[in-house]
């Protein structure tokens, strides 16, 4: 089920967590892709908490392979 986070631009949160997957891992990059925030911005909260809610938990993993990756190459 998806609901609007932007009414402004009429984007949802399936829409962001789309992007998200993507490559999108910040408040600005989903801005650019979206539009977000610069109308009303009343939806710059619920952005930044999917941004939380799914980018957050695999930054240490991410820093952990990359930790690992840099030590096999050298």
């Amino acid at each position: 089920m998806y609901m609007y986070i932007c009414v402004c631009k009429a984007v949802t949160n399936s829409q962001i967590l789309t992007a998200i997957e993507n490559g999108a891992c910040t408040r600005r990059q989903l801005t650019q892709c979206f539009g977000l925030g610069k109308d009303c911005g009343k939806c710059n909260k619920d952005v930044i908490a999917l941004l939380e809610q799914t980018v957050a938990p695999v930054q240490p993993l991410v820093a952990a392979i990359t930790a690992v990756l840099t030590y096999i190459n050298t």
